[in-house]
C-alpha cells in the first residue's frame, strides 16, 4: 500500500507576495507561535522566499498572571497582548506585522484583516473554533485574490499537560499525479473531525487566573511551548520540504510521548 503524503500548495512554495498569516490567540500558545512564526519568517527571507506578513488577533490584554508561563514581562502589564507582541517581534526582526485588538470573528467585515492563506488557531474554547471554521466554510466559497486566497488551517490546542496540532485544507488542494505516494488533497476541519468532544466540553477552564501559581494549577509552564514548537516544525516542513507525511500530533508532557497524526 502506498504511503500517504500531502504536497504543498505551490503558492506556499513560489508565492508572488508574502504569503499571508492570521493568528488567532496570542496567549500561552500564540505568543510562542508568534515568536516561531518570525523565526520561519526569517528563514524564509534567507532562501530567496519572500516570506510571509501575519496579522494577530486578540482582545485580551496582559494581566500579572500571564507572566512567567506566556511571553510578557512585567513592564507590558495592561497592554493588549497582541499589540506587546507584535511590536517587540517587528523591533527584533524588522518585520511589519499588524496587530488586532478585536477578536478574530469580529473582523468578518473587515476585508483588509480576516482573508489570508494561512489560518493559525490558538485558542481557550471548542466556541471559538467552530467559529473560525464557520468564517473559513465562507471564505472557501468566495472568490479571492491568489495573496488572499485560503489555503491552510493549523489548530493549537492543550489541557493541562497534553495538547495537540492540526492541519487541516481550505477545501481540496490539487496534488500531482506519484506512482511512490499517495496524494491526500483534503484534510478535514478538527471541528469534524472531533466534533462530538468538542460538543461535550470546552478543552479546558478558561476562567482567568488571579497569579502565576494558580494559572500552573490549570496548566503545565511549558505545555504551550511543547505545542507551538510541534506546529511551528509542521509548518516549516510544509514550506522547505513541500510535503508532510503528517498533519499534526497529539503531545504529552506528563508520558513525554509525542504521537504523529497520520494523513488518512
Amino acid at each position: 500500500m502506498k504511503t500517504a503524503v500531502h504536497i504543498t500548495d505551490n503558492y506556499l512554495i513560489n508565492p508572488t507576495n508574502p504569503v499571508t498569516v492570521n493568528v488567532v490567540g496570542a496567549g500561552g500558545t500564540g505568543s510562542q507561535m508568534l515568536t516561531a512564526l518570525a523565526r520561519i519568517n526569517h528563514a524564509l527571507l534567507s532562501l530567496d522566499h519572500p516570506g510571509i506578513m501575519v496579522n494577530a488577533f486578540d482582545d485580551d490584554r496582559i494581566s500579572e498572571a500571564n507572566l512567567g508561563r506566556q511571553l510578557f514581562s512585567e513592564s507590558e502589564i495592561g497592554m493588549y497582548k497582541s499589540v506587546a507582541l507584535i511590536n517587540r517581534l517587528n523591533r527584533f526582526f524588522g518585520t511589519n506585522w499588524k496587530a488586532r485588538t478585536h477578536r478574530f470573528a469580529d473582523a468578518l467585515y473587515d476585508n483588509d484583516t480576516y482573508k489570508a492563506n494561512l489560518f493559525i488557531t490558538c485558542v481557550d474554547t471548542a466556541k471559538s473554533r467552530f467559529e473560525v471554521s464557520e468564517l473559513l466554510y465562507e471564505l472557501n466559497n468566495s472568490r479571492s485574490l491568489e495573496r488572499e486566497r485560503p489555503i491552510y488551517w493549523m489548530d493549537l490546542g492543550n489541557s493541562r499537560d497534553t495538547g495537540q496540532v492540526v492541519l487541516s485544507t481550505i477545501g481540496k488542494i490539487k496534488q500531482p499525479e506519484s506512482e511512490k505516494y499517495r496524494a491526500v488533497a483534503e484534510l478535514p476541519f478538527i471541528t469534524e473531525m472531533f466534533k462530538d468532544q468538542l460538543e461535550k466540553a470546552d478543552q479546558f477552564d478558561d476562567t482567568p487566573s488571579c497569579s502565576l501559581a494558580e494559572a500552573l494549577t490549570k496548566q503545565d509552564l511549558f505545555i504551550n511551548t511543547s505545542v507551538a514548537t510541534v506546529g511551528a516544525s509542521l509548518l516549516w516542513q510544509l514550506f522547505q520540504q513541500g510535503m508532510i507525511f503528517n498533519r499534526g500530533a497529539f503531545v504529552n508532557l506528563k508520558t513525554f510521548l509525542t504521537q504523529p497524526l497520520k494523513l488518512e
